[in-house]
């Protein structure tokens, strides 16, 4: 999930890249930056190793401070709104003002006074950290030479230090000193039954079984029940599970092997669910509780069939009255001789659900239990498979985990999983732990956790969370007991100003006390603990979105992952190095994101500067034709890949500054280091877009004709290219006509209608009266012309959508298919090689195999197949709610299997490419009573809207596969009408 933006950064969101590089960061690490990065990135910038364009010097020269925006050599003014130093061009000061006057700064300037302003000049050459972080240092936290004194239990690898010389090959902190008390090694700290899905490692050869009974992998339809090898024939399941809700109810006295009973609850306002547990000896049905959600949510349907009869017994007694009651549960299938064959495969398909979520749950473990569990089983894989990883001290700190006592490890995986990041110990309340300062304690003195009491300095970079745990009342009362009246203090922010000020000008020596008077001791996860927790959780995962939550929103039926099997040859980060590498520019990519929240350019362009030091030092790429050489798509997992991406969002931010020159050469090294990387042909388009911007149109034409023969170049940006090299391309340049000059000049079939415009605001979403009367935007009306006047077709606005859930639902048995590599955990809802050329190359047999039987007519039946087994199950790309069943079905029949074959091949070569800017609408109807039915793809634009050169190819390519496609121009009503 995409991490929230503020109202400030909305400009920056709308930067090329800046949503791809947001997805890659994922959630953001709340510890400080490393210490050689942070000097890296805060310290006065030096020059790095930038290519001299040697072709354009004398123009960019010639082109005058304006052209190059606020390069390295601009000078600096201060903004007389904010006060930070910019660069003095015209078009950064402007831009500058823009964005600080739309912020509501609290500073009153008329129009007049910041026209007549004269703004300062800046004495040095480069600001200092202390002034850039002067008014933003309480939001950038984690930056100050105080974040990383502090935690002196890491060190650099390999003795790098902060130097400005050795800042081109920093590498990521990450190796730890010994904490007190921790001696055990990794031996000690694997569960003998922890729980792990079947993975073939080849580099190990006494690889590890691990049975799947923890990992809550899918509880689908096609989940497999090591348990239960013969689960299809089997009629009678015992579960063992839980009554909750007991508070609810009146007291019964309870007594173990009572018989029990289930009953449906469908009017229940809080669950539509919920099966009722009843007491069996009692005439009138006495009521005891609920069974868990979980359990509920796959019972409930077997139980509305009356396809099962369920009966049981209480296994215990609680320890309290109102606890949870532990109960056994014989369910039994009733068999139905008059059903027809329709109705028996669906209540089957519901039997196998239910099967593989009772083998794959465990509805006794309180929530904090089940935290525990999938955090052993995470640590347990990652400790197995990615030892080689982690130093020695490493491993026995992540080892000494499970020599804690289970409140000690509950309390951890609590407060490492909250918000955080400081808690008051007081405020913890977890019923799963008994003693939660003796806890506390326990953590403390291994290392897990920092505590902070009136006796204690708190960090510099911790104050403010720790003044956000108080309230809004109690900061009042802090300041009312100290010398200095600010009783006018009365917003959070203001009062949370007004602290930190005073702590970090040292005007108040006590405030550590008054602070600890009210919160009491509080405590966080240590910055030991969480940069290796972190990493656990990548290695594990794979992404930084993930976290322990997957695991819980699989225990409650809330997302089912798909079923595959994971075979692993070949190590994703070969040496400890390629893993610190790739965290610590994971960290710079997080840093540039937060100071573009900020609008803070000066850090931003660091960033870039950096990012593009370590991309010109960083090592060439491995030769990929070797026989034991890692597969291609590990790419994505290297430092190179992320820089890459920063620096992709760094031309969109030179580009808006008008910085043509330092774009060029950005995007020129972009080129050079990366072969064969996903955005070259944006990289491509752009530099022959800026080189023309910087008067050089015979280079930009050479880069055009260059990236029109870049194999790696496709879809929209390879017709743009086209059309730029047939532009610059004109005589006396070029006498030769390319040979795809006539396919760019094929016509496309337009439709035109007109439509009532209810606003005419420039840039806003058109808005327009239907022909029902009703708003609506310019698809939907589009849809109704269609329905109407257009020839009676039903449709949907559904752009790819559609096809992309096609696509997955007929290809479902090829996508997870078993591949080495492709899969590492139980929750990827794609192979890592599905949007790469790999994914065709290593399923060319089976996909060819598909497509024959889609071709041959078998497509509808395939999909209501794949519909029925896998609903439900997250699958990239396959949208379940937006899409239903009848309107896939009939897009199905209305395209014909041979066509549906040529556009699926088309996907599964380049699924990335092309999994945009496919036609807006797709309509369909059918022709006859028999079943007969044909289909139209339409792309719809308003008024000044203009096909996008990746929906041109899109529309070049169906028209070549057969597909009656066609644009939708509306306009406005005329005058005279």
């Amino acid at each position: 999930m995409a991490p929230s933006r503020p109202p400030t950064a909305l400009a920056g969101a709308m930067l090329t890249g800046r949503e791809s590089l947001a997805r890659l960061i994922g959630r953001r690490r709340r510890s400080p930056l490393p210490a050689p990065l942070a000097a890296a990135l805060l310290s006065p910038s030096h020059s790095t190793p930038h290519q001299a364009d040697d072709a354009g010097a004398g123009e960019a020269a010639a082109a005058g401070p304006s052209s190059s925006g606020g390069g390295a050599g601009a000078e600096r003014v201060a903004c007389p709104v904010c006060g930070e130093f910019i660069p003095g061009s015209d078009y950064c000061v402007n831009t500058h003002l823009d964005i600080c006057l739309s912020r509501g700064a609290k500073r009153k300037l008329t129009q007049s006074s910041l026209l007549d302003f004269r703004f300062s000049k800046k004495t040095t050459a480069e600001p200092t950290p202390d002034i850039l972080n002067n008014s933003d240092e309480a939001e950038n936290k984690g930056l100050t030479d105080g974040d990383v004194s502090t935690d002196r239990e890491f060190s650099s690898m390999n003795g790098v230090t902060g130097s400005p010389k050795d800042s081109g090959t920093t590498s990521l902190t990450g190796c730890l000193h010994g904490s007190p008390g921790i001696s055990k090694t990794l031996n000690t700290c694997i569960p003998s039954n922890a729980g792990l899905p079947i993975i073939k490692n080849a580099e190990n050869d006494d690889a590890v079984e691990k049975a799947s009974s923890c990992l809550l992998s899918a509880g689908t339809t096609s989940v497999s029940i090591d348990a239960c090898p013969d689960a299809d024939s089997s009629t009678t399941v015992a579960v063992d599970t839980v009554i909750v809700g007991r508070r609810f109810r009146e007291s019964f006295e309870l007594q173990e092997g009572m018989g029990i009973t289930v009953v449906r609850d469908p009017q229940n306002a809080k669950d539509p669910d919920a099966v009722k547990v009843l007491y069996a000896g009692s005439d009138c049905g006495q009521m005891l509780g609920y069974l868990p959600r979980e359990l509920a949510k796959v019972l409930a349907p077997l139980l509305d069939t009356h396809f099962m009869e369920c009966e049981g017994f209480v296994a215990g007694l609680p320890e309290q009255q109102l606890d949870n009651v532990p109960i056994q549960l014989t369910c039994q299938k009733c068999e139905n001789d008059n059903q027809n064959y329709e109705d028996l495969r669906y209540q089957q398909s519901l039997w196998e659900n239910f099967l593989g979520v009772v083998r794959n749950g465990n509805f006794q473990q309180p929530s904090g239990a089940r935290y525990q569990a999938n955090f052993n089983t995470m640590l347990l894989d990652v400790m197995t498979n990615h030892t080689h990883l982690f130093s020695d001290t490493e491993t026995s700190f992540l080892g000494s985990f499970k020599s804690l006592s289970n409140d000690g490890q509950r309390l951890l995986v609590k407060i490492y999983t909250r918000k955080g990041p400081w808690f008051r110990l007081s405020s913890i309340s977890y019923c799963e732990i008994s003693d939660v300062e003796h806890a506390a304690m326990e953590l403390k003195l291994a290392g897990y956790i920092d505590m902070f009491s009136g006796t204690d300095v708190p960090f510099e970079h911790d104050m403010k969370e720790i003044l956000n745990v108080l309230s809004v009342p109690e900061m009042k009362e802090i300041l009312k007991e100290l010398p200095k009246d600010n009783t006018n203090c009365t917003r959070r922010h203001e009062l949370l100003s007004t602290l930190l000020s005073m702590h970090n000008n040292g005007t108040c020596t006590v405030l550590p006390k008054r602070i600890f008077k009210w919160t009491g001791t509080c405590i966080r996860v240590s910055n030991m603990a969480d940069e290796l927790l972190w990493l656990v959780q990548r290695l594990f995962f794979l992404n930084g979105d993930q976290d322990l939550s997957s695991f819980l929103l699989v225990d409650l039926g809330l997302v089912k992952f798909p079923d595959y099997t994971c075979s692993v040859v070949h190590r994703i980060f070969q040496e400890r190095n390629d893993l610190l590498q790739y965290e610590e520019a994971i960290r710079v990519a997080q840093f540039m994101d937060e100071s573009l929240d900020n609008d803070n350019m000066e850090l931003v362009s660091r960033c870039t500067d950096l990012s593009e030091n370590r991309l010109c030092t960083s090592l060439k790429e491995e030769d990929s034709s070797l026989a034991d050489s890692p597969p291609s798509f590990y790419s994505c997992f290297s430092s190179t890949w992320i820089y890459s991406k920063i620096l992709t969002l760094g031309v969109s931010v030179y580009e808006r500054e008008r910085r043509y020159a330092d774009a060029i050469r950005t995007l020129k090294i972009l080129l050079s280091k990366v072969a064969s990387g996903r955005r070259r042909g944006y990289w491509t388009l752009r530099l022959s877009i800026d080189l023309e911007h910087m008067g050089r149109p015979n280079e930009s034409l050479s880069i055009a004709e260059g990236g029109v023969t870049d194999p790696w170049i496709r879809a929209g940006s390879k017709i743009a290219l086209q059309k730029r090299a047939l532009r610059l391309g004109k005589p006396p340049r070029r006498w030769k006509v390319p040979s795809y000059a006539d396919s760019l000049k094929r016509n496309i079939k337009e439709v035109n209608i007109e439509g009532r415009p209810l606003n005419c605001e420039i840039g806003a979403k058109n808005v327009f009266y239907g022909y029902d009367g009703d708003r609506c935007g310019v698809e939907q009306l589009a849809l109704q012309y269609y329905a109407d006047e257009g020839g009676g077709w039903q449709g949907t606005h559904s752009e790819g959508g559609i096809w992309m859930t096609i696509f997955g639902l007929l290809m479902w048995d090829v996508i997870f298919s078993e591949v080495c590599d492709v899969f590492h955990s139980k929750f990827q809802t794609a192979p890592l090689d599905f949007e790469t050329d790999d994914f065709y190359k290593s399923r060319k047999d089976l996909i060819e195999a598909q497509l024959k039987r889609i071709q041959d007519g078998m497509a509808e039946e395939m999909l209501i197949s794949s519909w029925e087994l896998h609903q439900g199950t997250s699958c990239k790309g396959v949208n379940w709610d937006r899409h239903p069943m009848a309107d896939v079905r009939a897009v199905v029949a209305g395209v014909g299997g041979h066509r549906l074959a040529l556009l699926l091949r088309h996907l599964a070569l380049d699924y990335r490419s092309w999994s945009s800017g496919m036609p807006d609408l797709l309509l369909w109807h059918f022709l006859d009573e028999r079943g007969g039915a044909e289909a139209k793809l339409v792309e719809v634009k308003g008024p000044k809207d203009q096909l996008s050169e990746q929906q041109r190819a899109w529309i070049f390519v169906l028209m070549d596969f057969g597909f009656d496609v066609e644009v939708c121009k509306v306009s406005l009503v005329s005058k005279r009408r």
